[in-house]
C-alpha cells in the first residue's frame, strides 16, 4: 500500500506581497508617495508638514490607508 502524498500548492512571492500590503491598514510613507506620484523626501516633507496624515509608533512613521484614500478622495 503506498502512502497518501501531501500537495502543497507553490505559492507566488509577488502575489503573497501584493496579497499582504492590500491587507495593510498602514503602509510606509515611501509607499504613500509612490501612491501620490511623488519621490521618498517630498513625502517625508509633505508628512512632516501635515499633508499627508501619518501614524507616530515609537520612532516609527506610517500611513493609514483608509487615511490617505479619504484624503485623495476630496
Amino acid at each position: 500500500m503506498r502512502e497518501p502524498v501531501e500537495i502543497v500548492a507553490e505559492s507566488d512571492p509577488d502575489a503573497d506581497a501584493l496579497y499582504a500590503r492590500a491587507r495593510a491598514r498602514t503602509i510606509s510613507v515611501p509607499e504613500a508617495g509612490r501612491w501620490l506620484g511623488i519621490g521618498r523626501n517630498a513625502a517625508y516633507d509633505a508628512a512632516r508638514r501635515g499633508e499627508i496624515p501619518t501614524i507616530r509608533i515609537g520612532k516609527l512613521l506610517r500611513v493609514g490607508v483608509v487615511a490617505l484614500e479619504r484624503m485623495l478622495a476630496r
